[in-house]
C-alpha cells in the first residue's frame, strides 16, 4: 500500500504539489482567523455543582463575580467626600446602557456594605455586568474600554472580561515571539543536522503546511463548539516538532536508498513502504494519546486535544504526499550543496558507528546500565511525591499586567480577602418565583434560617440574598469570607458550606463560585484520568501488537515512556511549585501545580515520547527478521535510527525551549515540562535503558504466543521493504527475465534479496555480490525461528534477478598487459544472461552462480576446481538436482519452494 502510494506521488509529484500549494495558500488566508474566535478559560466541569451554578447566574440573576471590576483611589478624598462619590457615579452613569446590565458601588447600597470600602477609606471598587453572551460581552467591553476614567481619581480596571482579553493577547504576543526567536536557530541546526542545502529547508515546508491546515481544521471546530486560545500554541510546537521529525525520518531513508543504487521511483517506494508507513503508524500512536484529552469534560483540555490531534493528521498528510513529491522532483539533488560534515554516503554498513558502539557497550553490562538509569530517574521523579496541585489565578501572568496589578491591590487594600464570594443557590418547589421581598412579603423562615447557619461558620465575613429568579423556583445566596479564593482555608469553607442541608425535603442547594469550581475540577479528574489512562494505555497496546508482533514490547513501551513522564512532572514540582526557577525564568510562584497542564504534559509527551519508540523498534524488527539474532538487532536499529531521534529531539527541544520565554507562567510550566521529558527520554530511555532492557530479555522481546500468531500475520503493520505480491503464473515469472518497462511506461522496481550490500554474515564471512546472492537460494533465511521471517525470505528468492553491470570498453591506453589471464570484465561479458531456470535437463550444466564464482575467482588468481574435475575428486558425477516448483504455503501467506522432502 504505502509502496504504491510512493510509486503514485513520484508519477503524479507535480499535480500532488499543486494539490498541497493550493491548500496551503487556502487555509492561510482563511485559517488564519481562527485565532480571532478562540475562546479564554474553560477549565472548570460543565456537568459539576458549581457549572450549574454559573450557569443559573448568568440566566436568571446577575452575575456576583462581574465582568469588569474597576477600582477608584484618591490620595486626598476619602470616599465620604462628595466630590469622590460624584465623580465616580458620573462616570459609570455615563457609561452606554445598551452595554452593561448592572452597576454595583459603595453608594448604590442600602445599607453599605463595609467590603466595598478599602481599609483606609482612600478607594472603592465598582462592579459592572455586560449585556449578552460571552461574545457580546467581549464586544461591549471593548466599546467601554476607555470610559471607566475618572476626573482627579486612579483607576485600574480587570475582572473576567478583561482578564480573558488580555490573556488571548499575552498568548498570541508569546507565539510570534517563539517564533522570531526559533526560527534562525531552526535553520542554523537544520542545515548542521541535513547536511546539504537540498534538504534541510524540507521540514520547515512540511512544517508551515501544517500548521496552516491545523489552523484551518481549527476554524471549522471553532464553527461547532468552544475552542481554547491555547492549542493555537500547541499546533505551533507540535507542528513544527513532528514535521522536524517526519522529515528527517523520511529524507534519511531516501538518501539510504539512493545510496544502495536505487533509482528514483523504486527509492521513494522503498522509503514509503518503510519509513512512510512507520511515520503512519506514528501518527497514529500520537492521535491515540492525544484523543485521551477528549474524554475529560474540560474545554480546555478537549480543545487542546482537537488542536494536537488536527496538527499530527495535517503532518502525516505533509510527510507522506508533500514531502515524497519533494524528494521525486529533486532525487539525488536532496545532496546539493552538501556541507563538508557530511561524508558522501559509499553504501550502508550496519555494525559500525557510534550507535553501535553505544549499544553493545550497554549491553556487555544491561544490569549495570539498568540499575544506574534507573536510580537518575528517580531521583529526577522524587519531587513530584509532594505534588500538591491548585487552580490558577492571575499570578499566572506576568508583573506589569493590569488585571494583575488589580487583584494585588484589591488583595492589599480591601479588608476581605477575596472578591469572589462563594455562591449558593437554593431551588426547589417551596422557593417563590417573581419574588421580591418585601414588608408584606418577608423572606420565608427556611432561607433566612438557612442564612443564619451559613453566617456562623468560621471565617465567613456576610450572607446575603443577591437575587431571586424570575421564572425559576431558586434563589441566590452570596457567601463572602476572608480567605484567599484558592487557599486551603476557602476550600475548607466550602466543604463545610455544602455540609450544612437545606430544611426540607424539596429543596437542593448548589455550591459555586471559583474556589468550588476548582475543588469540582479537581473532582472530575481525578475520577477521569484513571479512565483515560485504561483507555490510551490499552489502545497503545493494540497497535505496538500489531506493528511488532510481541506482547513484550509495547508493555516495555508504555512503562519506559512513564519512566520519562516521571522526571517531567518532578522536574515541574521543583522548578514551579517550589519556585527553584522563579528567578531564572521570571515567574511567581503559587505552591501548587496547575492540574491540567500536567495532564496536558502527561499525553502530550507520551505520544511524542512513542513517536521515538515506534521510529527505534521498527528498526529492530526489521533487523530481527532479517537476522533473528536479539542483540545485533537492537545494536543495528541503534545505530540506523540513534542520529536521527538524537537531532528530531534536539530540533524539537528548540521550538520547546523558546516557550519557557513566555510571559504567561502556564505556558512556561508546559514548555519546560515537555523539555526535560524530551531530554531525558531521547538520552537516558531510548539509549540507554531501552538496550539494556532488550539485552536481558533476549528472545523474549519477541514472544507471542501461538494462538496470537496467526492474528498477527493477518494485522502485521511492520515495516518490510516495498514488495510486489506474488504473480499469479509464478514458475514463468520465477523463469522469465523481468522486462525492460511494465505497461505504464515506468521502470521496474529491482528489489534486492541483500538489504545492505556490504553487512557481513552473521558467521562473520563476507556478503556476495547483490547479482551472486540474488542467484543463489537464501539458506540464511531458513534457519530463522520466526515462522514470518521464514515467509518473507522465501518471498525473497521468488524475486527477479539484476542484469550484471555493464563494463565500458577499455581504451587501447588503459589495456593492461597482458597476463595470460583474463579480466574481470571480459570474463562477465562473455557470460551472457543470467538464468533462474531449474529444469531437469538442464541439472547437469553449471549455474550462473557457479561460473560467476569460477570465473571472478581465477580473476584474482585463485581458479575453482571444474564441475567435472570436482566430480572426479568426489568420486564421480553428482547426482542431478531435483526439480522445483514454487507452490503457496499452505498454512498461512507466502510461497515456497516445494521439494521432495515436502
Amino acid at each position: 500500500m504505502f509502496a504504491g502510494l510512493g510509486r503514485l506521488v513520484h508519477r503524479r509529484r507535480l499535480s500532488c504539489l499543486a494539490l498541497c500549494l493550493a491548500f496551503a495558500v487556502l487555509s492561510g488566508m482563511w485559517g488564519s482567523g481562527a485565532v480571532a474566535r478562540l475562546k479564554s478559560g474553560g477549565f472548570d466541569d460543565p456537568h459539576s455543582s458549581s457549572s450549574l451554578v454559573a450557569k443559573l447566574s448568568a440566566q436568571y440573576f446577575s452575575n456576583s463575580t462581574p465582568d469588569v471590576f474597576v477600582i477608584y483611589r484618591s490620595d486626598r478624598l476619602t470616599i465620604d467626600d462628595p466630590r469622590f462619590r460624584g465623580a465616580v457615579t458620573t462616570t459609570l452613569a455615563r457609561l452606554p446602557q445598551n452595554r452593561i446590565r448592572g452597576v454595583l458601588t459603595y453608594w448604590s447600597q442600602t445599607p453599605r456594605v463595609a467590603e466595598l470600602a478599602s481599609k483606609d477609606r482612600h478607594a472603592t471598587f465598582a462592579a459592572v455586568q455586560l449585556a449578552g453572551d460571552d461574545s457580546a460581552k467581549a464586544a461591549s467591553y471593548d466599546a467601554i474600554e476607555d470610559l471607566f476614567g475618572a476626573p482627579g481619581l486612579s483607576v485600574r480596571v480587570g475582572g473576567g472580561v478583561p482578564l480573558a482579553k488580555e490573556f488571548n493577547t499575552q498568548t498570541q504576543g508569546d507565539l510570534a515571539r517563539a517564533e522570531t526567536i526559533s526560527f534562525p536557530v531552526l535553520l542554523v541546526l537544520m542545515l548542521l543536522v541535513f547536511g546539504s542545502l537540498g534538504a534541510f529547508w524540507l521540514p520547515l515546508v512540511v512544517g508551515a503546511f501544517s500548521i496552516v491546515g491545523a489552523f484551518t481544521v481549527l476554524r471549522l471546530l471553532t464553527m461547532v463548539t468552544d475552542v481554547s486560545s491555547f492549542s493555537a500554541e500547541v499546533i505551533t510546537m507540535m507542528g513544527l516538532g513532528l514535521a522536524i521529525d517526519y522529515s528527517l525520518f523520511i529524507v534519511n531513508r531516501f538518501r539510504e536508498e539512493l545510496a544502495r543504487g536505487a533509482d528514483r521511483p523504486t527509492a521513494l517506494a522503498n522509503t514509503m513502504a518503510t519509513a512512510g508507513r512507520t511515520i503512519a503508524f506514528s501518527g497514529i500512536t500520537v492521535t491515540t494519546a492525544l484523543s485521551g484529552l477528549l474524554l475529560f469534560p474540560q474545554m480546555f483540555l478537549r480543545s487542546v486535544g482537537l488542536g494536537g490531534m488536527a496538527v499530527v493528521a495535517v503532518a502525516i498528510v505533509g510527510a507522506l504526499v508533500l514531502l515524497p513529491a519533494l524528494l521525486a522532483l529533486l532525487g539525488p539533488r536532496v545532496e546539493f550543496g552538501r556541507m563538508p560534515w557530511r561524508r558522501r554516503s559509499r553504501g550502508v554498513r550496519r555494525d559500525s558507528g557510534p550507535w553501535y558502539r553505544l549499544a553493545t557497550s550497554v549491553m556487555r553490562h544491561p544490569i549495570l546500565f539498568f540499575v544506574g538509569v534507573m536510580a537518575i530517574l528517580g531521583v529526577l521523579t522524587t519531587p513530584f511525591l509532594h505534588v500538591r496541585f491548585g487552580s490558577t489565578d492571575v499570578r499566572v501572568l506576568p508583573t506589569s499586567s493590569p488585571n494583575r496589578r488589580l487583584y494585588e491591590a484589591f488583595q492589599r487594600e480591601f479588608p476581605t480577602g477575596s472578591k469572589d464570594p462563594i455562591d449558593v443557590v437554593l431551588s426547589g418547589d417551596l422557593i417563590p418565583k417573581n419574588f421580591v421581598p418585601s414588608k408584606k412579603r418577608p423572606v420565608p423562615s427556611f432561607i433566612t434560617d438557612y442564612e443564619d447557619r451559613l453566617r456562623h461558620l468560621p471565617g465567613v465575613t456576610s450572607v446575603e440574598i443577591t437575587g431571586y429568579a424570575d421564572k425559576y423556583a431558586a434563589v441566590r445566596i452570596s457567601v463572602r469570607h476572608r480567605y484567599a479564593a484558592m487557599s486551603d482555608q476557602a476550600r475548607d469553607l466550602v466543604r463545610r458550606i455544602r455540609a450544612v442541608p437545606p430544611q426540607g425535603e424539596a429543596l437542593y442547594a448548589d455550591v459555586g463560585g471559583s474556589t468550588a469550581a476548582q475543588m469540582d475540577m479537581m473532582d472530575s479528574l481525578r475520577r477521569g484520568l484513571p479512565m483515560v489512562g485504561a483507555v490510551i494505555g490499552l489502545v497503545t497496546f493494540l497497535l505496538l501488537f500489531m506493528a511488532f508482533g510481541s506482547i513484550v514490547l509495547p508493555l516495555k513501551a508504555v512503562a519506559m515512556n512513564l519512566l520519562s513522564l516521571g522526571a517531567s512532572f518532578g522536574a515541574i514540582v521543583w522548578g514551579f511549585q517550589d519556585g527553584h526557577l522563579a528567578g531564572l525564568l521570571r515567574f511567581t510562584p503559587t505552591g501548587t501545580t496547575e492540574p491540567t497542564t500536567i495532564i496536558l504534559v502527561l499525553l502530550t509527551v507520551f505520544g511524542l515520547s512513542m513517536d521515538y519508540e515506534v521510529f527505534l523498534l521498527s528498526r529492530v524488527r526489521e533487523e530481527w527478521d532479517r537476522t533473528g539474532d536479539n542483540a545485533r538487532s537492537v545494536a543495528i536499529g541503534l545505530q540506523r535510527t540513534g542520529g536521527i531521534i538524537s537531532s528530531a529531539a534536539v530540533l524539537f527541544l528548540v521550538v520547546i525551549a523558546v516557550f519557557s520565554t513566555a510571559e504567561i507562567t502556564l505556558v512556561k510550566l508546559i514548555g519546560v515540562g515537555m523539555f526535560v521529558a524530551i531530554v531525558v527520554d531521547a538520552s537516558l530511555v531510548r539509549m540507554l535503558l531501552v538496550p539494556a532492557t532488550m539485552r536481558f530479555l533476549g528472545p523474549a522481546n519477541w514472544w507471542l504466543p501461538r494462538p496470537l500468531r496467526a492474528l498477527h500475520s493477518r494485522i502485521d503493520l511492520g515495516e518490510h521493504e516495498a514488495e510486489e505480491g506474488p504473480p499469479p503464473a509464478a514458475e514463468s515469472a520465477a523463469k522469465e527475465p523481468p522486462a525492460a518497462e511494465d505497461a505504464s511506461g515506468e521502470p521496474p522496481v529491482v528489489e534486492r534479496v541483500a538489504a545492505e550490500e556490504d553487512a557481513p554474515a552473521p558467521d562473520g564471512t563476507q556478503p556476495l555480490e547483490p547479482a551472486l546472492v540474488a542467484a543463489a537460494p537464501a539458506p540464511r533465511a531458513r534457519r530463522q525461528s520466526q515462522r514470518l521471517a521464514e515467509l518473507r525470505a522465501e518471498r525473497r528468492a521468488l524475486r527477479p534477478v539484476p542484469q550484471p553491470p555493464a563494463f565500458p570498453e577499455p581504451s587501447a591506453a588503459d589495456e593492461p598487459e597482458s597476463t595470460g589471464e583474463s579480466t574481470l570484465a571480459e570474463e562477465l561479458e562473455s557470460m551472457g544472461e543470467p538464468t533462474l531456470t531449474d529444469e531437469s535437463e538442464n541439472a547437469g550444466a553449471p549455474t550462473f552462480a557457479d561460473e560467476v564464482l569460477r570465473r571472478v575467482a581465477a580473476v584474482n588468481g585463485r581458479p575453482l576446481a571444474s564441475r567435472e574435475t570436482r566430480e572426479e575428486a568426489e568420486g564421480g558425477p553428482s547426482a542431478p538436482r531435483p526439480q522445483r516448483e514454487i507452490v503457496p504455503n499452505p498454512d498461512g501467506p507466502g510461497w515456497h519452494w516445494k521439494t521432495p522432502e515436502d
